[in-house]
């Protein structure tokens, strides 16, 4: 029996999704669903799959919401620092303020860096920031990341986002 490298995707991204439990889950959209209900602006998305666990989820504060519309012109977005127990990337979107300091612009952990999931983020993204694209929107990590960006934003300008990618 062979192992293909599509069957080891599919395998790690199972392992992810069952430590990621139902009730890690649930402690995550309870926390994230308060902080909506205090804070005026907070945005979050969780993306589930068939079998309602959470695969991937996105958030930002109003705070990144409002520096976005002065400082968004240039983004970057980065996947190469994988974080906790669950080892699962933490993407940020950061810009930079007038006086040359980054800025967050919202953030999230991915399940893993497919095509499907950065199509997920981009326009859940895209959505936070009422759809107000950046001009120039750069990756940081080479190879698949870099690849799965430009399919990525393709897909954004079908779409209806357009920018220099």
């Amino acid at each position: 029996m062979t192992c293909i490298e599509k069957d080891c995707r599919n395998y790690v991204e199972q392992v992810r999704r069952l430590r990621l439990g139902e009730e890690d889950a649930a402690a995550i959209q309870f926390y994230f669903s308060n902080m909506q209900a205090r804070c005026s602006g907070f945005f979050f998305s969780m993306d589930l799959d068939e079998e309602s666990l959470l695969r991937n989820i996105f958030w930002a504060v109003n705070r990144s919401r409002l520096t976005y519309k002065e400082f968004g012109d240039v983004v970057t977005f980065d996947t190469t620092y994988l974080t906790n127990k669950y080892d699962m990337p933490f993407a940020p979107f950061v810009g930079v303020n007038h006086h040359g300091q980054s800025t967050l612009l919202g953030c999230g952990l991915l399940s893993n860096e497919n095509t499907e999931t950065f199509v997920w983020f981009f326009k859940t993204w895209f959505q936070c920031m009422h759809r107000k694209h950046p001009l120039v929107l750069l990756p940081i990590k080479t190879g698949p990341c870099r690849m799965q960006f430009r399919l990525c934003s393709r897909i954004q300008n079908i779409d209806g986002v357009c920018g220099t990618y």
